[in-house]
């Protein structure tokens, strides 16, 4: 059966989501990106404060799933579910797949053991401006943040808020206007110390962000 929700509070699901509980994927599928889950953990880049952000937990990342050649609009992806940040490690079952992602819609249609990151609309929106993209990670350093400036790190309009389909027409902005493609970060203004690195694979979009979070605390 599936289930729909709506938009509700900071630290939850804004958009409409039609979701359809299913089996978990295998644990090898996951195994790429479950693997630098762990490290942002560890890096606190993903964690959960109950100082910060309303108690709520934060950071997620996602990994593209076959096949690459979808239209932008169905390009699957596996993402960490809805509030898992306080886990120090996740299991299969803490992933869900989304499957349709619709940013000008604020509509995303998933399925799996758990319900999908607050975040998913922003992923799909990445993932969709390019192909290549198969790897997204939102995590949350103060750091980063408060240095993107400095750092030169292209940042979304401070006004527009996570999750929405403003956000994601930030994104397509950013792509459009600024180096972000070649630089594979940028900084979300209008969300607390959020940060999205992506890259062709893990490796990359983790070298991204611990580059950044070095340069920001040195």
């Amino acid at each position: 059966m599936t289930e729909q929700s709506t938009p509700k509070q900071e630290g939850v699901t804004k958009f409409q989501l039609e979701f359809t509980p299913a089996p978990p994927l295998p644990a090898a599928e996951i195994a790429q990106i479950n693997t630098w889950r762990a490290k942002l953990y560890h890096q606190q880049l993903i964690g959960q404060d109950p100082g910060r952000y309303g108690g709520y937990g934060y950071g997620n990342l996602s990994m593209r799933l076959a096949p690459f050649d979808a239209p932008p609009a169905l390009r699957r992806f596996v993402i960490s579910g809805s509030q898992t940040g306080d886990l120090a490690e996740l299991g299969p079952e803490q992933y869900a797949i989304v499957t349709e992602c619709y940013p000008q819609e604020n509509r995303v249609v998933a399925h799996g053991p758990i319900r999908p990151s607050s975040e998913s609309l922003t992923h799909g929106a990445v993932y969709a401006l390019d192909p290549v993209i198969r790897v997204v990670f939102h995590a949350h350093s103060p750091e980063i943040w408060r240095a993107a400036t400095a750092l030169r790190i292209p940042i979304t309009d401070p006004l527009v808020p996570y999750g929405t389909p403003a956000m994601a027409a930030e994104v397509v902005r950013l792509f459009a206007e600024t180096t972000v493609r070649q630089q594979r970060i940028f900084s979300m203004g209008g969300h607390e110390d959020g940060i999205v690195a992506f890259g062709e694979t893990a490796e990359i979009a983790g070298a991204a962000l611990l580059a950044a979070l070095a340069a920001a605390q040195s």
